[in-house]
């Protein structure tokens, strides 16, 4: 991984995500997977389609990797996600957490899932088994988030 946030066109190797947190001064490590299901509201899902405005989800993704950092006291975090068509089963993001402790990279590890799904310009197409097309929480982005409080600056 070449920084705390990459995206992916090809599948994620994860053995390579994980390693790359690896701290002898570690003794909790943490992560999230999200994988593509073949279901969503009542339709049956064949793929996915990922894109992403690339140069500001970079770097939004690597403050809230900071951000998670700085929070939570952990050591490490990287988080890497996909980009263009996956099938049902595909990994589609990875999160990974290495701390001291397990509290706080579980912690870390949720903080950085949450704001990645609500801060970042990235777009999901969901493709059905019937043929039709749709994108997904497109709305989702206008609404407050839980976190929005704890953020330095923010105003409830």
């Amino acid at each position: 991984m070449s920084g705390p946030f990459i995206f992916s066109r090809t599948p994620l190797e994860v053995a390579a995500l994980r390693g790359a947190l690896a701290d002898p001064a570690c003794g909790g490590f943490a992560a999230f997977e999200g994988w593509v299901r073949d279901h969503n509201e009542g339709q049956r899902v064949r793929l996915l389609e990922y894109e992403a405005y690339e140069p500001l989800a970079v770097r939004e993704a690597e403050r809230i990797v900071a951000e998670a950092i700085a929070r939570f006291g952990v050591a490490h975090a990287a988080c890497a996600h996909r980009l263009g068509n996956l099938s049902v089963g595909e990994l589609a993001v990875w999160v990974g957490v290495s701390a001291a402790h397990r509290d706080e990279a579980f912690r870390a590890c949720r903080f950085i899932i949450d704001e990645i799904k609500h801060r970042l310009p990235i777009w999901k197409k969901e493709h059905y088994v019937g043929g039709d097309s749709g994108w997904v929480n497109c709305e989702r982005c206008a609404a407050p988030h839980e976190h929005e409080h704890t953020r330095p600056g923010a105003h409830v």
